[in-house]
């Protein structure tokens, strides 16, 4: 069965494009030119990534994204927009988004951040990934347990697991820790990112989380 995609961008002929790219590359491809039609199909068919323009009608692809996580949708998301200041890339990945291509961008780059995100997301088939000391994580619902009862876990603290298990033996520069763990309109704190660092260590290892000076963090599998 093929991968199937969905892409939002209301630039008919740049859609088209990546259309035929991407269904060369083997995708099943959906195509949507505005935010209604876009939801219709997350719901009426099975999306295993989504690729969303921002400067839609009807919704904004920030608004539309945040609108299905708010419902418990959590298929993998991509931005692909012209929109590229720091407020933007935090507000995109605030709502939900898994990643981040500024246009214009090469078609071979915007199929390597599928590829990467869809290895990423779906090397396990199961959400529940067992950690140390009987610990188990639920990546998609972010819930801890042990001997299936939960344990308190702060919300950017389930963040911060989230991400060190999606992207194993990848360096997690602060920039974009930042961008996955606090809003938009909050302030990022160094010394909290820290304690939350210190917390997950207790469920990866103490060992398992390289700190880069200066630079971040690495969850180390190998």
């Amino acid at each position: 069965m093929k991968t199937t995609l969905l892409l939002l961008e209301d630039d008919q002929q740049l859609s088209d494009t990546i259309k035929q790219f991407l269904i060369y590359c083997n995708y099943d491809v959906y195509v949507a030119y505005d935010a209604l039609v876009a939801e219709e199909i997350v719901y009426e068919q099975h999306i295993d990534l989504m690729l969303l323009d921002i400067k839609v009608p009807h919704q904004n692809g920030f608004d539309f994204l945040h609108a299905l996580r708010k419902k418990g949708v959590q298929t993998p998301a991509i931005f692909i927009t012209s929109l590229n200041s720091v407020e933007d890339v935090t507000r995109g990945f605030d709502s939900g988004c898994d990643d981040y291509v500024r246009k214009p961008f090469a078609l071979k780059e915007l199929l390597v951040r599928i590829e990467s995100l869809l290895k990423r997301r779906y090397s396990t088939h199961e959400n529940k990934i067992a950690l140390r000391d009987g610990f188990v994580f639920d990546i998609k619902e972010h819930l801890l347990t042990k001997e299936n009862k939960r344990v308190s876990l702060k919300t950017k603290e389930a963040k911060l697991l989230t991400l060190f298990l999606e992207c194993p033996n990848e360096l997690l520069g602060y920039e974009k820790i930042f961008e996955r763990l606090w809003a938009y309109d909050e302030e990022p704190s160094a010394g909290s990112l820290r304690a939350y660092v210190k917390t997950v260590r207790l469920f990866l290892g103490k060992d398992a989380i390289e700190t880069i000076k200066n630079t971040g963090y690495r969850f180390v599998t190998e």
